[in-house]
């Protein structure tokens, strides 16, 4: 007796492994969004009361007149806005913020890159100049400023320095002076910033391929060449990133520098907008909160406007 097997049918081109219906896909997909929503809904929580809520507090404050935080506000309409600019002191402001930012952000940025090309090259000795390079980012905004008031002070190591190398009719109060103490708070800035923006750049660049350094060293590329024709190009994008970290830093971050190196003076030498945003909320006399805040929505403003100008030219390309 033989058994006769019924035989398989062959597969055929096109033809379908069985699938869930549509609506169960859905349904799976419908209830695995909301287990994810789930798991997201206290993210979006904090989010919404400790950034969005505090944006929309500046926005509100910015038109009400309050004058400490102790009084009782009123409402002020465009008051606060229409006194911006009217006020001398808010133009000052914005000079001095445009010339810090001009003369900071080349060096913070270029100049980091720069450095951090070299960096990448492992040269010897890299390692030790990139800890060097990090160092002042392990120092507090307030060692920082208690260190450079050290430096630069009346009785300091630059005029003490100055005298001993028979230089002292060039000794000043570098910080208390209105023709040095811009260009000191200046060049602070750059050293406190430069070498970090240097590590990262480093970072990023140690990423490209050395065949492509290769490939245009064959062609006759000098070091310039590679640096601006070769490797700019491939990391535009992350320059990008540094360069509107960094005009967001230069933009609100000056503050706290400012408030230990010369609370915005000597007079308005050193006053910024980011400074007047803090002087008219705690430390001035007339306390002038909504006011401070209306600065600050033009800060917002500005740095809105900054990142999109920044974002259209340094971007990818390909």
């Amino acid at each position: 007796m033989t058994n006769t097997l019924a035989p398989v049918p062959a597969s055929t081109p096109g033809t379908q492994v069985d699938r869930p219906p549509a609506a169960s896909r859905r349904t799976a997909a419908a209830r695995s969004n909301r287990v994810l929503a789930t798991f997201a809904f206290p993210s979006v929580i904090w989010y919404i009361i400790f950034t969005i809520g505090p944006l929309f507090a500046m926005f509100f404050i910015a038109f009400l007149s309050w004058r400490s935080l102790i009084s009782t506000p009123t409402w002020a309409g465009w008051g606060n806005f229409t006194k911006f600019f009217q006020d001398e002191r808010v133009g000052t402001a914005f000079r001095n913020t445009g010339i810090h930012m001009l003369a900071t952000m080349p060096f913070q940025t270029a100049g980091a890159f720069m450095i951090g090309y070299f960096l990448s090259l492992r040269l010897p000795g890299h390692r030790i100049f990139r800890v060097v390079l990090f160092i002042p980012a392990l120092i507090s905004l307030a060692q920082l400023g208690t260190m450079f008031t050290v430096v630069l002070g009346s009785t300091g190591l630059v005029n003490s320095l100055l005298v001993s190398v028979g230089l002292e009719r060039f000794q000043t109060a570098w910080l208390a002076d209105t023709q040095t103490a811009m260009i000191s708070l200046i060049l602070v800035t750059i050293w406190s910033g430069t070498g970090f923006n240097a590590v990262l750049f480093s970072a990023r660049l140690g990423s490209i391929d050395p065949d492509v350094y290769a490939a245009a060293e064959l062609d006759g590329a000098n070091h310039w060449q590679r640096l601006w024709r070769v490797a700019f190009p491939i990391s535009i994008d992350y320059f990008g990133v540094i360069t509107m970290l960094q005009y967001l830093w230069t933009l609100f971050g000056t503050a706290g520098m400012i408030l230990i190196l010369t609370q915005g003076g000597p007079g308005q030498a050193t006053s910024t907008l980011s400074w007047l945003v803090y002087r008219f909320a705690f430390n001035d006399s007339s306390k002038l909160v909504g006011y401070s805040q209306a600065i600050g929505v033009v800060l917002f403003g500005l740095g809105v406007i900054g990142l999109g100008v920044i974002r259209s030219i340094l971007r990818e390309r390909h």
